[in-house]
C-alpha cells in the first residue's frame, strides 16, 4: 500500500539485562506498592518489565501489583482517589502528565515533588523540554516519565485495504477515508472500529477529528482559549465526528478499546483510531503482521502526546522502595526495555531505541519532526472537571447525534472552567 507502513517485529521483543543504580540506601523495606491501570495485553507485559528491572535491584523486595482495570484509568482514577483521600496511599502511582497531574494530585497535596530524583537521573538533559513543562510548576518536578505514546493513529488491516481496493498514505484526508468507508460499507465491513464501553474511547476519536479539521495549532488554541468552541470548524469537526459514526461497529457500546483492536486484527472491522499502545497490544497477541498505520486522516503534522509517568506521595509506606522506583522507571536501560511491550517510545532521548521495531521507529521519527499536542482523552490538556464534562457531552452524541447540542455543551462547559481566561 503506498506510503503506508507495516508491521515487522516478533511478537515477544527480547527484553535486555537492566542495571539501576539505587538512589535511596536507607534501611531495607520489604514491600513496594504500585498502583496503576495496565491490566490489559501489551500495557501489563510492558509494567511487568519495570517490576523486574526493580526486582533485579532489591530482589528481596515483594511487589505489589495493585493495578485497577479500566482504559485509560476511568476505574483506576476513582479507586485511587479513595485511597488518596483516606490517607491510604500506594508507594507510587501512574499518572498522566498535564492538569491531570496537578488537578487531581498535586493541588489537594497528594503528590510530593520529585525534583531530587529528576536531578539525580540527570533528566534536564535526557527529557524534552516540552514534556518538562507539563509536569513541572513554581521549579518542581512532580512526574517521573516513563514513556511517550502518539494517541492520533490510524491503524488498518492491511489485507482488508488489498481486498476492497483501498490505498492509503500518511496524507490521507477525512474524504479519502469516506470514500473508502464507502466501498467497505456495500461489502459489509465497518470502516471504523470503537469500543465505546470504555469511556475515553469515543472521546479519543473525538480529539482525533478535531486535529484532523483545526490543524495542530487552532487544536492547540482549544486548550488556551485562543480558538473558539463555538467557531465553524469546530462545528465542521462534530458534523465530521458523527460521519465517523455512520460507519463503526453497531456492538460498539459492548466493546472496550482492545476489543474495538481485535476486530481490526480479526479482519471483522478497517481501522480503528487509537494511540501507540494498540501496537503494544498486538505485539501481545502475536499479531503485528496483520496491521499498517497512517496519522489519523487530516492529522499530519500533528502528534498528539499521551505521557505516563510515576508519582511520589507525600507519605509512602516504604519510602526507601518508593524513590527507587522512580530511579528505575526513570532509567534509560528500563524505559528502553519497556517501551516495545507497552508500544510507546521512551520518554528519555537518550534510550537506545535501535532496537525497536518498525512502528516505534516510525512514531518516534512523527514525536521528532511533527508538532506535539495535548491529548485530553488522557489528562493533559483540560482540568479533570471539563475533561469529564467533555466525556459526558460526547457520550450523549453517541446517542443523539445533535451537532448542534453538543457544541452547545462543549461552549458551556468551558466558559465555566474558565479556559482561556
Amino acid at each position: 500500500l503506498p506510503g503506508l507502513r507495516a508491521a515487522a517485529q516478533e511478537a515477544s521483543p527480547a527484553a535486555s539485562p537492566v542495571a539501576i543504580q539505587p538512589i535511596a540506601t536507607g534501611p531495607a523495606e520489604d514491600q513496594l506498592e504500585v498502583f496503576s491501570w495496565w491490566t490489559g495485553p501489551g500495557e501489563h507485559d510492558g509494567l511487568v518489565q519495570l517490576f523486574n528491572a526493580f526486582s533485579a535491584a532489591f530482589p528481596n523486595v515483594e511487589i505489589i501489583d495493585a493495578a485497577v482495570a479500566g482504559g485509560a484509568g476511568s476505574n483506576a482514577k476513582a479507586a485511587l482517589s479513595t485511597r488518596l483521600g483516606g490517607g491510604d496511599p500506594p508507594d507510587s502511582w501512574q499518572s498522566h502528565a498535564g492538569k491531570e497531574l496537578w488537578g487531581l494530585y498535586v493541588d489537594p497535596g497528594y503528590a510530593a515533588p520529585v525534583t531530587e530524583i529528576w536531578n539525580a537521573l540527570g533528566l534536564d538533559d535526557a527529557i524534552p523540554q516540552g514534556l518538562a513543562d507539563q509536569l513541572t510548576r513554581d521549579s518542581e518536578r512532580y512526574l517521573i516519565p516513563v514513556g511517550v505514546h502518539m494517541g492520533n493513529v490510524l491503524f488498518v488491516n492491511r489485507q482488508v485495504a488489498e481486498d476492497n481496493g483501498i490505498t492509503i498514505s500518511e496524507e490521507m484526508t477525512p474524504d479519502d477515508f469516506f470514500a473508502a468507508a464507502d466501498t467497505l460499507q456495500a461489502a459489509g465491513i465497518p470502516a471504523l472500529a470503537l469500543g465505546s464501553k470504555d469511556p475515553f474511547a469515543a472521546p479519543h476519536l473525538f480529539e482525533n477529528t478535531l486535529m484532523g479539521v483545526l490543524g495542530p495549532e487552532a487544536y492547540i488554541g482549544l486548550w488556551d482559549g485562543s480558538t473558539a468552541w463555538d467557531s465553524e470548524e469546530v462545528t465542521a469537526a462534530i458534523e465530521q465526528f458523527g460521519r465517523y459514526l455512520d460507519y463503526v461497529n453497531e456492538d460498539h457500546a459492548a466493546l472496550t478499546w482492545d476489543g474495538a483492536l481485535d476486530l481490526v486484527l480479526n479482519g471483522t472491522a478497517f481501522a480503528t483510531s487509537m494511540g501507540d499502545w494498540a501496537y503494544g497490544a498486538a505485539v501481545s497477541k502475536g499479531q503485528t503482521d496483520v496491521l499498517a498505520w497512517a496519522p489519523h486522516p487530516g492529522s499530519a503534522g500533528a502528534y498528539s502526546a499521551v505521557m505516563d509517568g510515576f508519582t511520589l506521595p507525600n507519605t509512602p509506606p516504604h519510602p526507601n522502595n518508593a524513590t527507587n522506583w522512580l530511579a528505575t522507571v526513570g532509567s534509560a536501560d528500563a524505559q528502553a526495555a519497556f517501551a516495545p511491550y507497552k508500544g510507546c517510545i521512551p520518554a528519555r532521548t537518550d534510550a537506545d531505541i535501535s532496537g525497536l521495531s518498525d512502528y516505534l521507529q516510525w512514531s518516534a521519527d512523527q514525536f521528532a519532526s511533527t508538532t506535539i499536542v495535548p491529548s485530553n482523552a488522557h489528562g493533559a490538556a483540560a482540568s479533570p472537571q471539563l475533561s469529564q464534562d467533555i466525556f459526558d457531552a460526547v457520550a450523549s452524541f453517541l446517542v443523539d447525534r445533535d451537532v448542534a447540542l453538543l457544541q452547545d455543551s462543549l461552549v458551556s462547559a468551558v466558559e465555566a472552567d474558565g479556559l482561556g481566561q
